[in-house]
């Protein structure tokens, strides 16, 4: 008989196969964004709650899986994946108490998600949200961010600024004085930051495609 645990351990390992958080997924097959959060596993009484036959099909589709790849997965659990990472969604990032002075993860209000060969010791994962990012980035793609990492001219950044804005572009230059920013959306205009206003900025060293 297949388990409460088993059944969501297989969602969680659907969504991270494509890239995606719990939440990502339910927003790509359609349904609530909450639909396969953690919170939503045990009901408010401490009993298991099970998620729908119609949330999995529509899970399926979504993913283009088919039934017997999902049914791999509940047998044979999450695919091996070497750490899990903090996950925050891109808005979130610019509330206060999330990161510390060099952009790392800090306080409790962090989700997480597994990501496969993950080997530098300091990154964690932003969601996309929006359209700001698009074609490069979508709405529901997860990014790899490592702070430590050296960002060059042509990288994808995410920088956060003093007044607690977010942004995900490409880093077109930097100056003693300023940070020059490309969009990646033709719709939104390029942003030249004054280097007294950039809180820290971090490269995009892996994206969900």
């Amino acid at each position: 008989m297949l388990g409460h645990g088993q059944i969501w351990s297989a969602i969680d390992a659907l969504a991270a196969k494509n890239g995606l958080s719990a939440s990502g997924l339910a927003r790509k097959a359609g349904l609530d964004p909450t639909t396969f959060n953690r919170s939503k596993r045990i009901a408010n009484d401490g009993r298991p709650r099970w998620p729908s036959t119609e949330s999995i099909a529509k899970a399926l589709d979504a993913t283009t899986t088919d039934l017997d790849a999902f049914m791999t997965l509940l047998t044979d659990g999450a695919p091996r994946q070497r750490k899990r990472v903090p996950l925050i969604g891109l808005a979130q990032a610019g509330e206060g108490g999330y990161f510390d002075d060099a952009g790392l993860p800090t306080g409790q209000g962090w989700d997480e998600i597994e990501f496969p060969d993950v080997d530098r010791e300091q990154v964690y994962a932003v969601e996309i949200q929006g359209d700001s990012m698009e074609p490069v980035f979508r709405d529901g793609d997860i990014v790899l961010v490592a702070p430590g990492s050296p960002v060059r001219r042509g990288d994808r950044v995410v920088l956060r600024t003093t007044e607690g804005e977010v942004l995900a572009k490409e880093l077109a230059r930097t100056s003693a004085k300023q940070i020059e920013l490309r969009s990646l959306n033709p719709a939104h205009p390029d942003r030249t930051i004054p280097a007294s206003q950039v809180a820290w900025m971090a490269r995009v060293v892996w994206a969900s495609q």
